[in-house]
């Protein structure tokens, strides 16, 4: 497993595991729990979710899937915007820390940017890490502007949408973030919906290398530096199959394919938020 590295060492696997949607139906909890053990074991170590995940449920999956193991597990939840207060970010994380059956966070994003100062949000995160409750902070759905106005320094992680066909944070966010060391979480990397799965471009790619078109998809955007992965998948096979995308190498011939049929952004875009 490749990782990349926080500012103060800690490795990170770029191959992670979402759960957004976990936890919504009593009859897949199994088998959810199951496809979060299966990509432990392979070393997607690095699990996503959200108190705002059917109202802390995907959270309440992962605890039943890192139970025993939790030492092997980068751990990663957000707390709302609206939450994102000096008063509230403690009791959203004390709430968190229950679900998740953990006594730390290993990162503690705002899930988006809303309406409190950053500087009210920024001294909650460094208080709680003083407190030892979580060990780094960051960031989700912010764009270039939002970042600067966090100030230099102690993010770590920003969270952001990028898949083929979602190529925005190409033109600014993306360098901007890789020149600062600051490392980019890609949700939902194949897409939403199933439909860029269906794109007769990365069809033919996946044709050429006998995998499929999300493998390819996975494999297109853990090319960049700094970018970790956490597709979703909710069986144990599609986990696998996630998860042999580390091999995949595509291309020059491949990405000039991609290229041609879903460009790369030659302006600045409005960062797409799902």
């Amino acid at each position: 497993m490749r990782t990349v590295k926080l500012a103060d060492g800690t490795q990170v696997p770029v191959l992670g595991q979402g759960t957004w949607e976990m936890g919504r139906r009593w009859f897949r909890r199994r088998r959810e729990i199951a496809a979060l053990k299966t990509g432990i074991d392979l070393g997607m170590v690095c699990i996503d979710t959200a108190e705002s995940y059917d109202d802390g449920g995907a959270e309440r999956v992962v605890a039943e899937a890192i139970a025993g193991q939790r030492e092997r597990v980068f751990l990663v939840t957000k707390v709302s915007a609206d939450r994102a207060t000096r008063a509230t970010i403690p009791e959203a994380c004390a709430a968190s820390l229950r679900r998740l059956q953990t006594d730390v966070i290993d990162l503690y994003l705002v899930h988006w940017r809303g309406d409190v100062p950053l500087e009210e949000t920024v001294d909650a995160f460094e208080k709680l890490r003083a407190e030892g409750k979580i060990r780094h902070w960051g960031t989700s759905n912010f764009d270039v502007a939002d970042l600067e106005a966090l100030g230099p320094g102690r993010c770590a992680v920003n969270q952001v949408l990028y898949h083929p066909e979602a190529r925005g944070i190409e033109y600014d966010l993306l360098p901007w973030s890789q020149a600062r060391g600051l490392l980019t979480m890609a949700y939902s990397p194949i897409g939403q919906a199933g439909r860029l799965l269906r794109h007769p471009t990365l069809l033919e790619v996946a044709r050429r290398h006998d995998v499929t078109a999300a493998q390819v998809a996975l494999a297109w955007g853990l090319r960049q530096p700094g970018v970790i992965s956490i597709p979703k998948a909710s069986r144990p096979r599609h986990v696998r199959a996630n998860h042999a995308a580390l091999a995949l190498q595509l291309t020059p011939e491949d990405l000039r394919a991609i290229d041609a049929a879903l460009p790369p952004p030659n302006e600045k875009q409005k960062l797409v938020i799902w």
